[in-house]
């Protein structure tokens, strides 16, 4: 249904440039401080945008973001220690 995306956050010489990354994929935020670009693009096809992406003159450097592969559901650790005491004594 949905198509799963990536970012790529690819560090430009000059911000000016960055506009030139529309063609790779949508543009979410250009920094004007840091010279950076934030791309999304699908994820099947990173790897390829990567290898492109390094190519090009103005790049200086090109990484994908890996918040797709962190794990975002979370479990208090004391909550999981009372329901293991819980368990022991049969409430």
């Amino acid at each position: 249904m949905f198509t799963k995306r990536q970012g790529i956050f690819v560090w430009v010489k000059n911000i000016k440039n960055g506009r030139k990354l529309r063609r790779f994929g949508h543009i979410i935020t250009m920094s004007k401080k840091q010279r950076y670009v934030l791309l999304y693009v699908n994820q099947e096809d990173t790897e390829d945008k990567l290898q492109q992406l390094q190519k090009l003159p103005f790049v200086i450097k090109a990484e994908p973001s890996y918040k797709p592969f962190i794990r975002t559901e979370f479990e208090n650790e004391k909550a999981k220690e009372i329901k293991e005491e819980e368990s022991k004594y049969g409430f």
